[in-house]
């Protein structure tokens, strides 16, 4: 039984992936950013385990973790939690920037290098659900994209370096995928929200489970997907 930490488990894309891995029998171990949404979890996915710590604060993260037991074993580390606001460069303050940053890119990479001992004992495999705006920035979007450009750069280098630990490491580019975030960014724009014109979650989920699931002679280093309408 393979083992998965999920973060970004709640909603969207990281509900849907950890339903498929749950249904299947995997063991899961879900991130939350307080014992509260840690108890919700753990209702909805009877079975796992959670792991609490407020990805906004990356500095706490070693702290909360030294205070509860990690997995000893680790298949795979799925990043999939993520925070957007957007806003002329003009009109970003520092605390806009920090909190994307934290959230999008600081908080991942701290969560991997505790989790790293474990993945390559397993030979595990990294997901990063980044986004479109990870390779192209557009009106509005600098702090998210510049965390997600971040993101792209860790996940390069943590490639190269734990490709001879046996670790595999995967970038997923959705485009617009219907979630709650995807709501709030149209209310940011102005725009009326229509969640059929967007990628499923489901959707992505597939693809995500299929970098997963490919066997050991191939490695899916990145993915874009694109609404289909």
């Amino acid at each position: 039984m393979a083992t998965h930490v999920i973060t970004g488990a709640g909603s969207g894309i990281g509900a849907a992936v950890a339903r498929r891995l749950h249904a299947r029998g995997d063991d899961l171990v879900l991130h939350a950013r307080d014992a509260g949404r840690a108890k919700e979890l753990a209702a909805e996915f009877p079975g796992a385990r959670t792991l609490v710590g407020d990805l906004a604060d990356p500095d706490r993260l070693s702290w909360a973790f030294s205070h509860q037991t990690l997995p000893d074993r680790v298949d795979s580390l799925l990043h999939i939690a993520g925070v957007v606001d957007l806003g002329r460069v003009g009109d970003l303050t520092p605390k806009t920037w920090h909190h994307q940053l934290n959230v999008n890119l600081v908080s991942p990479a701290e969560l991997t290098r505790h989790i790293l001992p474990q993945l390559r004992l397993a030979q595990g495999h990294v997901v990063f659900v980044n986004s479109g705006s990870g390779l192209n920035a557009g009106h509005e979007w600098s702090a998210y994209a510049a965390s997600k450009h971040g993101l792209k750069a860790l996940a390069d280098s943590l490639r190269h370096e734990e490709h001879a630990n046996g670790v595999r490491v995967t970038s997923v580019y959705p485009g617009r995928t219907t979630s709650p975030m995807q709501a709030k960014v149209h209310r940011q724009e102005g725009k009326e929200y229509d969640p059929s014109k967007w990628i499923d979650p489901e959707s992505v989920a597939t693809t995500i489970v299929m970098a997963l699931d490919l066997p050991r002679d191939a490695e899916v280093n990145d993915l874009t997907v694109r609404p289909g309408r």
